[in-house]
């Protein structure tokens, strides 16, 4: 670590020291791709890279968020380095933001675009001719949109049905909701200096954030059992659990960090006027709401 000099405490400006947890998480992150493309490739060596991966991801977080804590604790930052988090973190939320913009827009242009183009829908009959003469469109998916004479259904599973969205999905959705007024009361317990509140309202969300991800595994698991909803179902199984397991991912990671603000709040390490790490942490699990929403609309509901 080091330091410009300053002519008093205020004008310290923090200069991090080298860091090996980017390249870790980098690392981490790209076995967990390699990984997750052989699941879906259904190759042998898949286990291999999520399980590595995933090892290497817990250790990036672990040990790069005792050094952050270390630095806070300290007194390495000040305002000027906290006003660089709030535009740093802003910057990666927006980046999430994009990041699931592209999986929302791969739904709107498969349900609206180009599974009515293949059934021939508006001006686009010469597509369905060259394309694909014996394809019939329905949202979702349902059943193998193929000439039986010339595919077979082999690499199709057929789903049953379709998941409701008055039964966990509803559920979880009240969760999710209940648990970002848990954190913003939380928050308040914080400003006015009320660490009691703080630390209840915390243990309550991180209690909703587990409950959110219990009812989600018991879900998918109702999916794959009794509806026979897989990856493999089509347009409609892909991008199903392509949305709902990014952000399950995602509340994943959530709680991981809210059981880390809540360790520190015990610890006292938050005041009223110091706990950006904190807002970062709520901020992103607003977050997480607020894509919830869109997913049980757009993905459950209509």
């Amino acid at each position: 670590m080091s330091h410009s000099s300053p002519s008093s405490p205020t004008d310290v400006y923090y200069i991090p020291h080298g860091s090996p947890w980017p390249l870790v998480g980098s690392v981490a992150l790209f076995c967990l791709a390699i990984g997750f493309g052989a699941l879906l490739n259904t190759q042998s060596h898949a286990s291999l890279f999520l399980i590595v991966g995933g090892f290497l991801l817990f250790i990036m977080l672990f040990f790069w968020f005792r050094d952050v804590i270390h630095e806070s604790v300290y007194g390495c930052y000040n305002a000027q380095v906290d006003r660089s988090f709030r535009w740093g973190m802003s910057w990666f939320i927006f980046s999430e933001v994009m990041f699931f913009a592209a999986f929302f827009g791969a739904l709107f242009y498969a349900r609206v675009l180009s599974v009515p183009w293949l059934g021939g829908a508006g001006s686009e009959a010469l597509t369905q001719q060259i394309l694909w003469p014996y394809f019939d469109y329905n949202w979702p998916l349902m059943r193998l949109p193929a000439d039986e004479a010339s595919l077979t259904g082999a690499a199709f599973d057929i789903p049953r049905a379709t998941v409701g969205a008055w039964g966990i999905p509803a559920l979880n959705t009240a969760i999710l909701l209940a648990s970002g007024v848990t954190i913003t009361w939380a928050h308040w317990g914080l400003i006015a200096n009320k660490r009691g509140q703080l630390i209840l309202g915390l243990f309550a969300t991180v209690l909703l954030g587990v409950v959110f991800m219990g009812f989600q595994v018991y879900e998918y698991g109702h999916a794959m059992e009794e509806l026979n909803l897989t990856l493999q179902s089509g347009i409609y199984g892909s991008t199903f659990y392509m949305l709902t397991g990014f952000h399950g991912f995602h509340v994943s990671l959530g709680v991981l960090m809210l059981v880390v603000i809540l360790l520190r709040s015990m610890t006292g390490h938050f005041s009223a006027k110091g706990h950006f790490a904190f807002e970062a942490v709520a901020w992103y699990w607003h977050f997480v709401d607020v894509v919830w929403l869109g997913l049980f609309i757009f993905v459950y509901v209509i």
